[in-house]
């Protein structure tokens, strides 16, 4: 009996560390976020995001802060927060993805909003790279979820240091792009690099789906965005990136406002990089 009990907590065990495993599927980042959930849902915020988090994890608490530094100084707190992915992607290479969808926080007095998390495959295990919230003042719709498998598995071999730096200053050449022709050109110059099902996360909205939605809901109210990008990475595979910096926003209400973002892009058939989400949240000052 002994043994059998020892055998089912061993099995257990493994199932548990299974499911956080990434196999290169977006089914496995599915599986380890939820298990992210439970983790927190039984073990805080604390514990469950220094186990999530890699030496590099940054959380935006607004202010882009490294994970592991942030829960260490922070009283571990009972959480009722709950979400829902419902679009979700992983890179050919199976080393990067990200999760988005909504979330809610609190029992008698809740918040909403949004969440974007990217995530990276550490020693065969999905871990965070960054995580941030929008905020909104009412629950949000339900959207029918999108999780997108890769169509293969692509992944080089061999890539050194050299590399690695160069494919990062496609990614920042690409933003550095962006961000001239936003000041030459205003709003429509993101009509370049938006994929057409491309996401937008914007405090007190309703994710904006489509590249046509997104323009007309910025042209309705920006008349100017600057882009300072201060941090990126992407998979190893050349078919997924991300980008953080701080975003200046104009509007034509003749107000001035900073933005933390993260921006996800991806790499088309033609190898141009389009935005595929881009969420913005305040920045302290």
């Amino acid at each position: 009996m002994k043994n059998l009990f020892s055998t089912a907590i061993a099995s257990l065990l493994a199932l548990g560390a299974f499911a956080q495993k990434s196999d290169g599927t977006t089914k496995s980042l599915i599986n380890a976020e939820k298990d992210f959930a439970k983790s927190i849902a039984k073990n805080g915020d604390k514990e469950a995001f220094i186990d999530y988090s890699t030496t590099g994890t940054l959380v935006f608490r607004p202010n882009p802060v490294n994970a592991k530094t942030f829960y260490a100084a922070k009283a571990n707190a009972e959480n009722d927060v709950t979400w829902t992915p419902n679009l979700a992607k992983v890179s050919r290479s199976g080393d990067l993805g990200f999760t988005t969808g909504a979330y809610e926080v609190g029992t008698s007095e809740k918040k909403y909003g949004q969440y974007l998390s990217i995530w990276k495959s550490e020693n065969g295990r999905w871990k965070l790279a960054i995580d941030l919230g929008t905020e909104s003042n009412k629950p949000l719709a339900k959207v029918t979820p999108s999780f997108i498998e890769p169509k293969d598995h692509v992944a080089p071999k061999f890539l050194n240091e050299r590399e690695i730096k160069a494919g990062k200053e496609i990614i920042l050449t690409t933003e550095k792009t962006l961000n001239t022709l936003l000041k030459t050109h205003g709003i429509a110059a993101f009509g370049g690099f938006l994929t057409n099902d491309a996401r937008l996360l914007f405090p007190g909205n309703e994710a904006i789906d489509g590249k046509g939605k997104i323009i007309a809901f910025y042209n309705s109210m920006i008349s100017k965005i600057n882009l300072k990008t201060t941090g990126v990475d992407k998979a190893i595979g050349s078919d997924l990136a991300y980008t953080y910096g701080v975003a200046t926003i104009d509007y034509k209400a003749d107000l001035r406002e900073s933005f933390n973002y993260v921006f996800v892009y991806e790499k088309a058939a033609d190898a141009s990089w389009n935005l595929i989400v881009q969420a913005f949240v305040p920045a302290e000052r």
